[in-house]
């Protein structure tokens, strides 16, 4: 297991790499697009986002709270996903940007986020989705494990120390596929939007890492071929926005 700062250092070099890339900028804007659209803002309380990395929401949702382990100068709080800092029932959305396959004890995550949420609150999450087209991309390009077949762990607690935890596969694995896997790591939440869709324009943008494979002017192409291949998720989708609501 990595240790924790690793995690730093990759948000300081996503840092360089999202001010270098303006097509990446492009194409995470239409990511966010889809989570702005899933905030209610009949819910009351505050929007938190945890994992904020390089803090990209603010660009898109100005009240939001972003919070991270590490202080950066654009962020707004240092938390930890298994225990935040805030009252029962205070906070309307918590958004997850990449962040949901990081969570070694998911089930304890879920435990905290329902005790903060307001009624009729939101769990946003955004995150790889594997699928036959993706999952060779994920698996040999990307440094981070997709972890098919690992358990996922199931406790209620979060063990300390924590350490850095990556398993890409997790979120298709439990609010996707939902074989083998323990249930009720879902207990007492409702799943109110799930959808899988290609992302060739993220994925042959070479992310944050790698260089892209195709120039600026051809992204209106790429994401109407994306919308087209959508209709089939498990063959060519690459990502997933999901939101839960506690179950009442």
């Amino acid at each position: 297991m990595i240790d924790l700062d690793q995690h730093q250092k990759e948000i300081q070099q996503n840092l360089r790499s999202w001010e270098a890339k303006p097509m990446l900028q492009q194409v995470y804007a239409g990511f966010y697009k889809r989570i702005v659209s899933l905030i209610h803002p009949q819910i009351s309380g505050a929007v938190l986002e945890i994992g904020s990395g390089i803090g990209n929401l603010k660009t898109h949702l100005p009240a939001a709270i972003c919070s991270d382990l590490f202080p950066n100068p654009w962020l707004d709080l240092v938390c930890d996903g298994y225990e935040l800092p805030f009252a029962q029932a205070s906070i309307s959305h918590l958004v997850l940007f990449d962040v949901f396959h990081h969570l070694e004890a998911p089930r304890a995550f879920l435990k905290e986020a329902r005790r903060v949420l307001a009624a009729g609150g939101r769990l946003i999450i955004f995150d790889p989705y594997i699928s036959l087209m993706s999952f060779p991309v994920y698996g040999l390009l990307h440094h981070e494990p997709i972890a098919w077949t690992k358990p996922i762990n199931n406790t209620e607690i979060a063990s300390r120390p924590r350490g850095y935890y990556a398993a890409q596969g997790n979120a298709t694995r439990l609010f996707f596929r939902r074989d083998g896997e323990p249930h009720n790591i879902l207990q007492g939440w409702r799943i109110i939007h799930a959808e899988a869709f290609a992302a060739f324009t993220y994925l042959l943008s070479g992310g944050y890492s790698k260089p892209a494979v195709y120039p600026a002017r051809l992204l209106p192409a790429i994401r109407a071929l994306d919308a087209k291949l959508s209709r089939w998720p498990r063959l060519f989708g690459a990502r997933c926005l999901v939101a839960l609501t506690p179950d009442g």
